[in-house]
């Protein structure tokens, strides 16, 4: 009985140790920072992250919400092993989970945006024994409609460019097309027409002969 306590004592201590040796590191949150979104569309907040310990059950994440025009931080979505969504305020049947710890990914999707929906969305992951690190943030801006952005015209301009090259070829290729249809057109009559004349010169040596014969 008294001698299982040293072995205990001796494996509590290198427990100790170990923990001590365990290498720490925070964990990094990745957010796109900016988002635009319509009035009365869904949008889905990405976030991903990366840590050093593995991820198990042992993983946390909090998505909390700050109005851009002041007021108290508001709950918008908990996960650990399984989603809690809000039993109430602004984001009841609004916030539905879709990430994939396994995949590193934490992301949500927000329905129905509003107007009031304007603010700061925060990302929070804690993956023991990693838990410090900065807070991911998405700033997102609800809006009538999308503004154009340059890369929007740009895509515009490009997109242009490929139609207009598309039909430049497409009306190449029928112009050649009717041009060579045209030229075997007048082969044919050509033909048709030599063809004619060959017939009549027979036709009228046939003739030449017989009236020689009747002479």
């Amino acid at each position: 009985m008294y001698g299982k306590s040293p072995t205990r004592a001796v494996l509590f201590l290198l427990g100790l140790q170990l923990t001590a040796l365990w290498p720490t590191a925070a964990v990094e949150i990745y957010t796109p920072r900016v988002l635009e979104a319509v009035n009365g569309t869904d949008v889905r907040l990405k976030c991903t992250f990366s840590s050093f310990a593995p991820v198990g059950d042992a993983l946390t994440v909090t998505w909390n919400f700050r109005p851009r025009d002041g007021g108290p931080e508001q709950f918008v979505f908990y996960y650990h092993v399984d989603p809690f969504k809000p039993m109430s305020g602004r984001f009841k049947d609004r916030v539905a989970w879709d990430g994939n710890p396994e995949r590193y990914d934490v992301s949500i999707l927000l329905w129905k945006l509003q107007f009031d929906d304007n603010g700061t969305y925060t990302c929070q992951v804690k993956n023991p024994p990693d838990v410090d690190g900065l807070i991911g943030e998405i700033q997102l801006s609800v809006v009538q409609t999308v503004r154009f952005s340059e890369i929007h015209f740009l895509a515009l301009a490009i997109g242009s460019a490929c139609a207009l090259m598309v039909i430049i070829v497409i009306v190449v290729v029928l112009f050649q097309h009717f041009r060579k249809k045209r030229r075997a057109e007048r082969a044919h009559r050509v033909v048709e027409i030599k063809s004619k004349e060959e017939e009549k010169l027979n036709q009228e040596k046939k003739a030449s002969v017989s009236l020689e014969y009747t002479d």
